[in-house]
């Protein structure tokens, strides 16, 4: 049977533009360089123009969907590019940057969600990725818009960002695919030595500041709002356009059946704020008819949305301490209005973990078949709470969202399996026997193991 890439009305004219998220009157196109509303300062949020859309019948958008899935077409075999009408229709394809993100595999966590209690568990394993987490679903739209741009003759000198290691590699990634200068900024001494290298590998001028995330958040925002330089974190709302494609994704590898339950690491919030609006965005067209409840797991070293769902969704800053869930060290996130206002649309949750129990977690699901980052560690932490308190049911369809990729953390687990993490105790650390060059030694030293 040859292959044909379905395509949705041809005559449908597909529109997006930027708007406040708090209402004010005003819209801005995006190719606009521009990251808050002009009136209140508030983010904008991308808005598609839903009647041009809905000319195409919802069960015609899952077949167009799921005919581009990973195959060859450029570029909509992207798990990204693949839903292009309802993420970026204003990029045109010679300007997409691509390395087909998405498509990451979705683990059946059998021998775990057995262990706790859980018929149904799985883990979206987003560190299946080029740059290894799941910034790149949202970055190849960001820096598709830039060269977009350059293209339209705008000046547009380079691309910068805020970092606590993952969207410095992603946006380097990007940047080096498409030819467009990277500076990204990083806390000195706060981020892996496998997430420190990506950048510098890529070329990305790469600034080691003596603060932290918030720090740095800071300095990035006064250097691109003079120099004309594009802001790459997730404020600008375009990030969270190819990071809501994890919602349509999950459900696409589910035959288009919603999760009960999503559980979602969270730092600076554009996550939680991306899952939120692709399944908006699916109820809005037909696609569903259910939402999933929403978890979001955050450090108990670094938790202001955890504080504030505890006060009422009173919500104030907090000086984030070091934590092994690095990536989420982060005290004053940006993203915290649309996180809120999407757990309380998704009868959300917020839940947080100590560094002992997020390195039980991940250590707990290593052996079973994974290979966790200290930040998934953190919600299934969260996720062990909530089947203890009864907040889950055990045949209910849970899903963790796994955000980078465990390799990028191996000084971690070499520390917890050796013994070395301060003030916690291994207790499943699996440390190689050394041996002589003697049969008879090693055949006692497997009798003694198996």
């Amino acid at each position: 049977m040859t292959y044909q890439l379905k395509n949705p009305n041809p005559a449908a004219k597909y529109r997006a533009v930027f708007r406040c998220i708090s209402g004010c009157p005003g819209e801005y196109p995006l190719n606009d360089i521009i990251y808050q509303c002009p009136k209140c300062q508030d983010l904008l949020e991308v808005v598609h123009d839903v009647e041009p859309l809905r000319m195409t019948p919802p069960d015609e958008w899952k077949d167009i969907f799921d005919s581009r899935f990973m195959r060859t077409s450029w570029p909509y075999g992207s798990g990204v590019w693949g839903k292009k009408e309802f993420v970026c229709p204003d990029v045109l394809d010679e300007n997409i940057v691509s390395t087909c993100e998405g498509g990451s595999n979705l683990f059946w966590a059998e021998q775990l969600g057995y262990k706790w209690g859980l018929k149904d568990l799985w883990v979206k394993l987003c560190g299946n990725s080029h740059s290894g987490s799941f910034k790149d679903l949202g970055m190849t739209v960001l820096v598709s818009m830039v060269k977009q741009m350059r293209h339209e003759g705008k000046n547009v000198p380079a691309v910068a960002c805020a970092s606590t290691g993952d969207t410095s590699a992603s946006l380097a990634a990007y940047c080096a695919a498409a030819g467009i200068p990277a500076i990204v900024f990083l806390p000195k001494n706060k981020v892996s030595s496998a997430q420190l290298v990506q950048p510098l590998a890529h070329g990305a001028i790469t600034l080691a500041i003596d603060t932290d995330f918030d720090g740095c958040m800071e300095i990035v925002k006064q250097i691109t709002s003079r120099n004309n330089i594009y802001l790459a974190n997730s404020m600008n709302s375009l990030r969270i356009e190819g990071q809501k494609t994890i919602s349509f994704e999950l459900c696409q590898q589910f035959d288009w059946a919603i999760p009960d339950l999503i559980i979602i690491p969270g730092g600076n919030l554009g996550n939680v704020s991306a899952l939120g609006a692709g399944f908006d965005m699916m109820e809005a067209l037909g696609l569903t008819t259910k939402r999933p409840r929403i978890v979001v797991a955050q450090s108990a070293a670094a938790n202001p949305l955890y504080l504030a769902y505890k006060d009422g969704w009173n919500f104030h800053p907090v000086a984030a301490r070091p934590t092994l869930a690095s990536a989420i060290q982060i005290g004053n996130p940006v993203s915290v209005g649309k996180a809120i206002r999407t757990l309380q649309k998704y009868d959300g949750i917020v839940e947080q973990a100590t560094d002992a129990e997020l390195a039980d977690a991940a250590a707990r699901a290593d052996r079973t078949g994974m290979f966790n980052c200290p930040h998934t560690g953190v919600a299934l932490a969260a996720l062990i709470k909530l089947v203890e308190r009864g907040q889950i049911g055990p045949r209910e369809r849970v899903i963790v969202i796994s955000t980078a990729t465990g390799l990028k953390f191996t000084d971690f687990k070499v520390a917890y399996h050796s013994g070395a993490l301060a003030g916690i105790a291994s207790d499943r650390a699996n440390r190689p026997v050394e041996l002589p060059n003697d049969y008879d030694a090693v055949r006692q030293a497997i009798d003694q193991r198996a």
